[in-house]
């Protein structure tokens, strides 16, 4: 009989070390759960609107607000982000970006493109909205 080789029956994170691709594939979860929870803002201000002015002012209110601001910058980078790492997956659905170079420059330019284009419209939204 041949001895019993001890090892994890799954892989743990001692075994491997972290790296970008796995920490941004983690991120990536994590934004399409906060996907869910900013999408009930939406809906609140969507029926707020409907509801007439003095339930929009209070979602307004509310959105104006520092906490209100940050929530809805997260929920921008949040979705931008998804959006991002979404087609980033295409790829790799699609048979591409497999060799590390390539890998690493996805994983990279999701990373970079999310937070370009939270800050992008964001500045355009300030721009039109007049700073509100």
């Amino acid at each position: 009989m041949t001895a019993r080789i001890e090892r994890p029956l799954s892989p743990h994170l001692q075994t491997y070390r972290v790296t970008l691709t796995m920490a941004l594939s983690i991120v990536h979860r994590a934004t399409g759960i906060a996907l869910y929870f900013g999408t009930l803002l939406l809906a609140w201000w969507l029926i707020a609107a409907a509801s007439g002015p003095g339930a929009y002012a209070n979602v307004q209110a509310f959105t104006g607000s520092i906490i209100g601001k940050l929530i809805v910058f997260g929920y921008t980078w949040a979705l931008l982000h998804h959006l991002v790492s979404g087609i980033r997956y295409f790829f790799w659905d699609l048979g591409y970006g497999f060799k590390a170079n390539e890998r690493e420059a996805l994983t990279w330019g999701a990373l970079i493109a999310g937070i370009s284009l939270t800050v992008l419209v964001w500045i355009i939204a300030y721009t039109v909205g007049g700073g509100r």
